[in-house]
């Protein structure tokens, strides 16, 4: 079993940043993708980005250019650096890990709100 831990959310201003921290634990194998989706009020969840263990990413092209993803494997830890934010990136981000065999895991997400 793994679990995961998001931490960093909160409210931020339109052009303001917000860094979102996941903490997984519990039997990791060291070969896994670990990414953040989001889901706005009223729509689906969807991906922002991932990165796999040797450092693939992958963004949304809503966020490209604004949005940073990265992981410490030594602390099983992925981060997602959010800059430029837009009021339409308000939603709750949820972590998750996938492992090398198609397992997923979900965080129990953390909300982001961009407001003036």
């Amino acid at each position: 079993q793994v679990q995961l831990v998001e931490s960093g959310g909160g409210l931020v201003q339109p052009g303001g940043s917000l860094r979102l921290s996941c903490a997984a634990s519990g039997s990791i194998s060291s070969l896994n993708t670990m990414g953040w989706y989001r889901q706005a009020p009223g729509k689906e969840r969807e991906l922002a980005a991932s990165i796999t263990s040797g450092g693939t990413t992958t963004y949304a092209d809503s966020v490209k250019g604004r949005f940073t993803i990265s992981r410490d494997n030594a602390k099983n830890t992925v981060y997602l650096q959010m800059n430029s934010l837009k009021p339409e990136d308000t939603a709750v981000y949820y972590c998750t890990l996938r492992t090398f065999n198609g397992m997923r895991y979900w965080g129990k997400g953390t909300l982001v709100t961009v407001s003036s």
